[in-house]
């Protein structure tokens, strides 16, 4: 299987390289320093108990900076952040062929969430992932398969990547269905070594996950604090809880089901441990925040159910100041000892 991996950071270094390893054609779109350490050194993975695996440049990898040198590819994955994608086009289209599925494996609601989804909102866009539906309009919809990305990894050196936990990508059709495509994809990813099962209900596994990204994220950039320190707080846990609460109700008036209680997701982020959220990253880098995808998104959600999200909505307001404060002065924001 021919796969482009559009994004050489942690996890579609994680993905590549072991991908590669276990005999699918990989190729990454990488720049700078990043392209010239695969090219000269291939990916390593530093994983979670302390061995390494090496994935070197050859029949099976390769790193290349533009897209038409790739050529069409089977299967693109999308590992970039959400407001990157934008960036992307059109050069992305270069990948695509006939039958190229995209795999968004990409933080927060997704561009397409709307697409083959029944009921009133089919069809419909979402202004604050894909402002003037240019995503929508260069990727075609058919082209979609859904992600979950469950792995914690970190790009520590250019081709090097350090596993911290969990090697779990969910799939799953935008309409459902158990197609030959994701199946194929599936069979791929297990036999690199991942848990990659097919859900029949791909948002609702979106919602999982973004359950805790859409408060801990904001409420991590804001206080800097770790995901430990902001759930053992009483203020910020009850923060965090009523931000779950108001997108649990806007999520269940789209036809979301929740498999796990709010508090079961606050103790498995509590769980993790002293760990800073992507967002407190990217802000302690000087690095844009993925806001809009992980929070604007609900707000915007909220409005199209017609359910209130006030204390959602207060915090993307100041999160959005602090970005907007961050992006004006070119500057980073870090907690540092005195």
């Amino acid at each position: 299987m021919k796969i482009a991996v559009v994004g050489a950071g942690a996890i579609g270094g994680y993905l590549g390289a072991k991908l590669a390893r276990a005999g699918e054609n990989v190729t990454f779109i990488a720049r700078n320093r990043n392209l010239e350490a695969i090219n000269a050194n291939g990916f390593r993975l530093l994983l979670e108990d302390g061995s390494e695996e090496h994935a070197p440049v050859g029949p099976t990898l390769r790193a290349v900076q533009r897209m038409t040198d790739a050529g069409p590819q089977d299967v693109v994955l999308l590992t970039v952040k959400a407001h990157q994608v934008a960036d992307l086009l059109p050069d992305l289209r270069a990948l695509f062929g006939p039958q190229t599925a995209v795999v968004t494996m990409i933080n927060g609601i997704p561009w397409w969430y709307f697409h083959k989804l029944a009921g009133p909102h089919e069809g419909r866009g979402l202004a604050s992932v894909d402002p003037g539906g240019v995503l929508a309009q260069a990727i075609e919809p058919e082209r979609v398969i859904g992600s979950v990305v469950y792995p914690a990894a970190e790009l520590v050196a250019p081709g090097v990547v350090r596993v911290i936990e969990g090697n779990r990508f969910t799939l799953g059709e935008p309409d459902g269905t158990r197609s030959e495509r994701i199946d194929a994809l599936s069979q791929a990813l297990m036999r690199a070594g991942f848990k990659a099962p097919v859900s029949k209900d791909i948002r609702s596994e979106i919602w999982i996950k973004l359950w805790g990204n859409l408060s801990f994220n904001p409420i991590s950039a804001l206080t800097h604090a770790t995901l430990e320190d902001i759930c053992r707080f009483p203020g910020t846990r009850a923060l965090a809880a009523a931000m779950m609460a108001e997108a649990q109700a806007v999520a269940e008036a789209l036809g979301v089901r929740f498999k796990i209680t709010l508090e079961q997701r606050i103790a498995g982020a509590e769980a993790v441990g002293a760990h800073k959220t992507s967002m407190l990253q990217d802000v302690e880098a000087g690095r844009a925040l993925e806001l809009e995808a992980l929070v604007g998104s609900v707000v915007e959600l909220g409005g199209i159910a017609g359910v209130p999200t006030p204390t959602i909505a207060a915090i993307y307001g100041a999160t959005s100041l602090l970005q907007r404060t961050l992006a004006a002065q070119r500057g980073r924001l870090r907690v540092e000892p005195a």
